[in-house]
């Protein structure tokens, strides 16, 4: 989660109206300040945590892998003062997924105990704190559905789409494996997806960065998709 206010949601404006205060508050937590090496995690899945990270500014990626050897990558983030570890925070469960540093980076450890107890001494700061996890959640719900219910090209012309429209809640990567993590695949039908693509016409690669040739073509592709 983001603890800048976020442009959306119910509670923006008592966002953007509290935020000193809430600011204040949370940096208040503060515990320890540390230097992290590029690829080096931030936090590791399955790890039971001991405090909250906030990471002011850096690019962090996140993946989740499974005993048989398979990642998924849910993407990369460019954070600016983004908060990690608030779910596991209020569930108490261990951490879902990797968080890995994609630059070398500085975070901010939060102490649990005083931000429960900050939490307690200031309501407003617990409604902060569900809005932006509802919104966080319903971000992830999205991209994860439409990895499961659409076809591959589907979900890379989604992507590149909203890439264009810079309404994307997580960037993707320059290495092509890492892209075929990102939709859930093998860089083998990753690739084959790519390739119906152009051969459709829409999209077109050009120093390894996949193009959009015709914006309405590519929406019209999209809308008879659904």
């Amino acid at each position: 989660m983001q603890l800048k206010p976020l442009q959306k949601g119910r509670f923006q404006q008592s966002w953007v109206d509290e935020y000193t205060k809430i600011e204040k508050i949370v940096l208040a937590c503060i515990s320890e300040k540390k230097f992290v090496d590029e690829g080096q995690l931030v936090m590791q899945q399955g790890q039971q945590l001991g405090a909250l990270v906030l990471v002011k500014q850096g690019r962090i990626a996140l993946k989740y892998s499974t005993r048989s050897g398979r990642n998924f990558q849910l993407g990369s983030i460019y954070c600016d003062h983004q908060i990690f570890g608030e779910m596991e925070f209020f569930s108490n469960y261990r951490c879902q997924m990797d968080i890995i540093a994609s630059e070398a980076l500085e975070v901010w450890i939060i102490n649990r105990d005083k931000l429960q107890h900050a939490l307690k001494q200031e309501p407003q700061l617990a409604l902060f704190f569900a809005s932006a996890i509802a919104i966080d959640y319903q971000d992830t719900v999205d991209i994860l559905t439409r990895r499961l219910l659409y076809p591959i090209a589907y979900n890379i012309a989604y992507d590149l789409y909203h890439q264009h429209l810079h309404d994307q809640p997580v960037d993707g990567f320059t290495k092509g494996y890492l892209e075929a993590e990102r939709f859930g695949t093998s860089d083998r039908v990753y690739r084959r997806s790519v390739q119906q693509l152009i051969t459709l016409g829409l999209i077109i690669k050009q120093k390894k960065k996949l193009e959009i040739v015709d914006m309405n073509k590519l929406k019209a592709y999209l809308d008879a998709e659904e």
